[in-house]
């Protein structure tokens, strides 16, 4: 059984189609992935960030990115949030908004 992959909002996944484009095509492939084989991921792919939020990371010729998401039941997957890096750490601004989506999205469900 496929896994379903669904957006916050329409803008987080236009951001997303406006990464460059060795980038852009690295989330692809790892959604495809996703969408086969479940949120199941392991590095160097997603890795766990606590209390139910994950992060793919996409890379590409241009840098990196970072696309936030969570699970729900009957195997959908939830694009929360998205940014480029330019550090190596996860900037404090952007998994605040990853986790704020992720409290919104639950308390829906």
């Amino acid at each position: 059984m496929k896994w379903t992959v669904n957006y916050f909002n329409e803008r987080v996944r236009r951001e997303i189609t406006e990464w460059p484009v060795g980038i852009y095509a690295d989330f692809l492939r790892i959604v495809l992935l996703m969408e086969e084989h479940g949120a199941d991921l392991r590095l160097p792919h997603s890795r766990a960030l606590g209390h139910g939020l994950f992060e793919l990371r996409c890379k590409g010729q241009e840098g990196i990115g970072r696309v936030f998401y969570c699970t729900m039941i009957g195997r959908q997957i939830i694009i929360l949030h998205s940014f480029i890096k330019k550090t190596q750490e996860i900037p404090a601004s952007e998994l605040q908004t990853a986790r704020k989506r992720l409290k919104e999205v639950m308390y829906e469900h």
